[in-house]
């Protein structure tokens, strides 16, 4: 086992640094505009911008990567990522910090896309599967308990702390830069355009795209409420890290559940019952912090797995040698979703209060619900044999998704392109 996983070692080190900065970076951001009484919609545009970012990342970076090679190119995404993130000490103006938060966010999908090809240009039919296992769990580990560093925000102030984020981002670049394992080879790219994919997968692409919709648009403006609504740094901290916990747990149960009973039948489950607990948080005018966080810890539960059920509807439905392009695809509709439901949501909260962002969350929920019924009653489901398997996928704000690496895909040696529209 250990044989198998050696190569990738590095890597694996590199995205444990990354996620781990990432993971209290984005609330911190949040939160420090919310403590200087920045309007809830400038909060929604700062968070909008990581994600605008990251979507043109996705489109472009791979000619940087071509270019110079994936270690030179990893070099250049991770001194971008560093800078980007000191400059929130040195330009103290939050429509500054769109323009900052869109380099992170293309920064670090070049260094996905970097991190990705490389895992599966070393993975072997053999090892692709456990390989694909651990970069999961790196990624949720490292990114669930980060956001506990916000429990030192008091203490140390913001300005450390984005140092020691600013660290963790160039530390991430030593295991990398002193690998002597070769570069992946650089091939050619395939991608379905998101036309094409809604034929092939209505439900897929919609799902996807509330996925990032939504679970954007909570975790960019969950510290602006938890500041409105009188919680401590601490409670907020508890709260990031008890959903990374909850969308973990959730995956067993779900991926067991969908395998057997279906997709759409486990999506509409999960969206009626999220639309459930937002109604209720966004009913309890002083939520006392117990109450708040077993609710919102079933409702990442519920919220956790959409994009993971999506993938697997649209994949159902896909050839095996089609699968990495149509992720390619659900990935384009995720960012896409993700860039747009934080300044949304924030205008809605501007415009309702902190409990705008629960209300914003059961107008989505609610339309995507009413979308997969209709889907259901249109067209009759796969049965459980003719399915593929469900496959957990984290989609924080920083893991890119790894559709190669997926175990149900066709072997498939080079990185891709997310495609245009």
């Amino acid at each position: 086992m250990l044989k198998g996983v050696r190569p990738v070692t590095q890597v694996l080190l590199a995205v444990a640094f990354m996620e781990a900065g990432l993971g209290v970076l984005s609330p911190l951001i949040s939160l420090d505009l919310a403590q200087k009484n920045v309007s809830t919609s400038l909060i929604g545009l700062v968070t909008s911008g990581y994600f605008t970012g990251f979507l043109l990342g996705t489109l472009s970076c791979h000619w940087v990567i071509d270019r110079v090679g994936h270690i030179r190119a990893f070099a250049v995404f991770a001194a971008v990522a560093g800078n980007a993130t000191l400059g929130h000490i040195i330009f103290n103006e939050p429509y500054a910090w769109i323009a900052l938060r869109g380099l992170l966010g293309y920064a670090f999908a070049g260094q996905f896309v970097v991190i990705e090809s490389w895992l599966n240009d070393k993975a072997t039919d053999d090892n692709r599967g456990r390989i694909f296992s651990y970069y999961m769990a790196v990624s949720w580990a490292a990114s669930g308990v980060s956001p506990l560093a916000l429990n030192f925000h008091d203490r140390i102030g913001s300005v450390i702390l984005f140092c020691i984020i600013a660290m963790l981002f160039a530390t991430a670049l030593i295991p990398m830069a002193l690998t002597r394992v070769g570069n992946p080879e650089i091939g050619d790219r395939v991608h379905f355009g998101i036309r094409k994919l809604f034929t092939i997968s209505p439900t897929g692409v919609v799902v996807c795209f509330g996925s990032g919709l939504l679970n954007s648009a909570y975790y960019g403006l969950l510290p602006a409420y938890a500041e409105r609504v009188g919680l401590s740094t601490g409670e907020l901290a508890i709260l990031f890290s008890a959903s990374t916990i909850a969308g973990l747990i959730i995956q067993f149960p779900i991926g067991f559940l969908s395998d057997h009973f279906g997709r759409r039948p486990l999506m509409l489950i999960s969206l009626i019952s999220a639309a459930a607990l937002a109604a209720l948080v966004a009913s309890l005018d002083t939520p006392a912090f117990l109450t708040l966080l077993v609710v919102l810890f079933l409702l990442d539960g519920a919220t956790a797995p959409l994009y993971a059920l999506g993938v697997g509807q649209t994949n159902d439905y896909t050839a095996k040698q089609d699968f990495v392009a149509a992720s390619a695809g659900l990935l384009f509709a995720w960012g896409l979703g993700s860039a747009i439901g934080p300044t949304v949501a924030g205008f809605v909260m501007g415009w309702l209060g902190p409990f705008g962002l629960f209300w914003f969350m059961v107008g989505g929920l609610s339309l995507i619900a009413t979308f997969v019924t209709l889907r259901i009653l249109v067209r009759r489901a796969l049965s459980a044999r003719e399915q593929s398997n469900y496959v957990a996928v984290p989609m924080t704000a920083g893991t890119y998704g790894a559709p190669e690496l997926d175990p149900r895909a066709a072997p498939h040696h080079h990185p891709q392109k997310i495609p245009d529209m």
